[in-house]
């Protein structure tokens, strides 16, 4: 039996997401005009930052996650590895 309690402490924050409200589909745009339009609903959720780093840690390519696109998080996680060994 697998026990998905720290799963779901992991996401609870999802709740409080604007996301929530909105479909799905319009935080995996197929355009830039559709990413702008999910940074908008994402730039005045409260748990936009957690969002973030969820998907940062677990490495998720698609979508628009704590305001940012794919692009945008792969070139976090570069500046972070570059940051990790410079201080390393």
């Amino acid at each position: 039996m697998h026990d998905h309690t720290s799963e779901d402490a992991a996401t609870v924050w999802m709740a409080q997401g604007n996301c929530r409200n909105y479909p799905p589909a319009a935080f995996f745009p197929s355009d830039g005009v559709g990413v702008d339009r999910a940074r908008k609903i994402c730039a005045t959720c409260s748990v936009a930052d957690t969002c973030l780093e969820y998907a940062l840690h677990n490495r998720i390519e698609h979508g628009v996650w704590g305001g940012c696109s794919e692009r945008e998080r792969r070139r976090i996680l570069k500046r972070r590895r570059s940051i990790a060994v410079v201080a390393g």
